[in-house]
């Protein structure tokens, strides 16, 4: 008969054909080791902790608070920070541009900046004078060219962000808005 069980033979009139080394690897093996991989890196970074039922972890004074029954004022005072931002107005600065030997342009500048807490308001207060320096010599310098177009304002943004947040170091700024800006 044709039908010969034995490994390698023929089986019902057609050669038997055996997985190679190669395609058992890359078939069978590579997808496994994608899938526990891709499982595993959901899992530990907390993408499944809410279709698992998985409570946070409560801090030291979560459980200190819940045993006073102030678990509910703790969560009230999160979610009022969260409610609204807070901004600060900084005074208004006038101040010359560099143009070379051209005629003189002035560039005249109402900023506002968004803290993440209310109690960084004096903080800010506290280190204005250097602010308000590290934003003169910087604004002193820029030319004409640099304030054209929506690049220009962006890098003004950044570059003002970053000075603003090394002057006030402990405070955390989130974003420097610009209320009103006139290049004459």
């Amino acid at each position: 008969m044709a039908a010969e069980t034995d490994a390698g033979e023929l089986t019902d009139g057609l050669p038997r054909k055996k997985f190679s080394g190669k395609k058992l690897v890359l078939f069978v093996v590579l997808p496994l080791v994608l899938l526990i991989g891709a499982g595993a890196g959901v899992y530990f970074s907390g993408l499944l902790d809410g279709l698992l039922g998985k409570e946070k972890p409560a801090e030291e004074g979560e459980h200190a608070a819940a045993a006073e029954g102030e678990h509910g004022a703790e969560a009230g005072k999160g979610d009022a920070a969260h409610a609204s931002p807070i901004f600060y107005d900084l005074p208004d600065m006038l101040v010359n541009l560099n143009t070379g030997n051209k005629r003189p342009a002035f560039l005249k500048i109402k900023i506002s900046i968004q803290l993440s807490k209310p109690e960084d308001v004096g903080a800010v207060e506290h280190v204005l004078p250097r602010i308000i320096d590290n934003f003169q010599v910087y604004l002193r310098e820029l030319r004409l060219e640099d304030l054209r177009g929506s690049a220009g304002m962006y890098r003004l943004r950044q570059e003002l962000l970053l000075r603003i947040t090394a002057a006030a170091f402990p405070v955390k700024v989130k974003d420097v808005l610009f209320k009103e800006m006139l290049v004459q």
